[in-house]
């Protein structure tokens, strides 16, 4: 994995691991401990997953689910800690299943200790893609 100079360089880094759709890559970007939470996750929902081995089995079906094409906007801001980034973006694609558009917006706050990230709050609205018996990433619950 390239060295990245800076939470923002490894984050932009991460966002086109997921337009390439390599997942292993992604969760590569990851440290060991790592916690991914999703504050707004319903009832029935993971609201934390811990250590890159539940991130990435979390997260190893998802271009099956949802196809990402771009993510056209992207604001990156700096935090007073140097490790710490909070994120606006906007992704978009389709949602392969029933090739519907796929548009969310998100707030991430992404912590990045010695190059892999070790904490990452996605603030996104799950309801926006759910369907009965799926999670965020269209795997069966």
């Amino acid at each position: 994995m390239p060295i990245h100079s800076s939470p923002a360089d490894l984050y932009r880094h991460s966002l086109q691991l997921l337009l390439d759709k390599d997942i292993p890559a992604w969760v590569g970007l990851w440290a060991e401990d790592g916690v991914l939470e999703f504050p707004f996750a319903p009832a029935g929902w993971p609201g934390r997953l811990e250590g890159k081995e539940a991130i990435a089995a979390y997260v190893r079906h998802y271009p099956e689910h949802i196809d990402l094409h771009d993510f056209p906007e992207v604001r990156i801001h700096q935090t007073t800690d140097p490790e710490g980034i909070v994120v606006e973006m906007r992704g978009v694609g389709r949602l392969v299943k029933t090739g519907d558009p796929f548009d969310m917006r998100y707030i991430a706050v992404v912590t990045v200790q010695h190059g892999r990230i070790t904490s990452y709050r996605d603030y996104w609205n799950p309801l926006a893609v759910q369907q009965p018996g799926t999670d965020f990433t269209g795997s069966a619950r």
